[in-house]
């Protein structure tokens, strides 16, 4: 079993591999970063990217640490503990709106009276929905995820549509992926080969990125697609406010507002009671925003 400190420095070099790749998918762009410390115990990296293909992206590392807060410990069906907390999390805004927003979180935790968790996931958000593009993306996830337990791409991906939902609006954020959370040694694996797990998904994500960069760059768009991309940024921040439960952990832990709220988009738009005409390619994305699709048969 790896330490809380092994884990940490392993998930900064996780980090690092994610930056690297990523300028390379992007061409141009740099990552900058941004050190930070927690008054509470602990504190973190968080880099920023601004390049010719990513108009805004976040990689953030942290390791906090501290007491359970009341809100914590009530919601999370906890008895007062000290907390440890580590992970990489990343959130990518492309300037096309052929190419999909993407979200990756992998995260440890542990408290004093001796639980510990693996959480995680990754998912795709595009603007306009391209059923290869879906295809390719869970197949991808699905040769991860069979790698270490047959059940896991299935359970996981249905953790993902039920999670990655915007109630309010009755639609999923995107086309899904995987999410899982609270794994321990009850899914029949260790605690080194659910570490391995997350390690396998991190170094899997900037290339399944840059491959849907890459795939994007053919597609044509003009200033209709970049007001509907606008309007998608929208539904995204609806959800990151309203409904994500890393977004309220952070702040509800005093963590650093900036780095919890990277995940925003630089720009987005709302429009009272938008409707998209018949039949256009925004109302078709539109029918494809649901819970319980099957990308691999697509």
């Amino acid at each position: 079993m790896h330490s809380k400190e092994a884990i940490a420095e392993r998930f900064k070099v996780l980090q690092d591999y994610i930056c690297k790749h990523l300028e390379l998918a992007d061409g141009t762009g740099k990552f900058h970063e941004d050190l930070w410390t927690r008054a509470a115990g602990g504190g973190g990296r968080t880099r920023t990217i601004a390049g010719q293909q990513i108009e805004k992206g976040g990689v953030a590392f942290s390791a906090v640490h501290g007491p359970l807060p009341a809100a914590i410990l009530k919601s999370m069906q906890l008895e007062p503990a000290d907390f440890f907390a580590t992970g990489v999390s990343i959130v990518l805004h492309p300037h096309s709106p052929m190419a999909p927003i993407i979200h990756m979180n992998v995260r440890y935790f542990e408290t004093s009276d001796g639980r510990w968790w693996f959480g995680g996931g990754i998912d795709l958000t595009p603007h306009y929905v391209v059923e290869e593009d879906a295809r390719y993306f869970h197949e991808a996830l699905k040769s991860v995820c069979d790698d270490f337990h047959p059940d896991f791409y299935q359970k996981f991906k249905d953790q993902a549509d039920d999670y990655f939902f915007i109630r309010h609006r009755q639609e999923t954020r995107g086309v899904g992926g995987i999410f899982y959370d609270y794994l321990d040694e009850k899914s029949g694996l260790s605690h080194t080969q659910l570490f391995d797990f997350a390690l396998a998904l991190g170094q899997l994500f900037p290339h399944l990125y840059a491959e849907m960069l890459q795939r994007s760059q053919s597609r044509t768009w003009g200033e209709s697609e970049k007001q509907w991309q606008m309007l998608r940024r929208g539904r995204y921040v609806e959800f990151n406010l309203v409904w994500d439960r890393g977004t309220k952990f952070g702040l509800e832990t005093d963590g650093r507002t900036e780095s919890i709220l990277m995940s925003m988009p630089p720009g987005a738009n709302w429009v009272y009671n938008f409707q998209p005409a018949p039949d256009s390619a925004e109302s078709k994305t539109l029918t494809r925003l649901q819970k319980g699709i099957d990308w691999l048969n697509a």
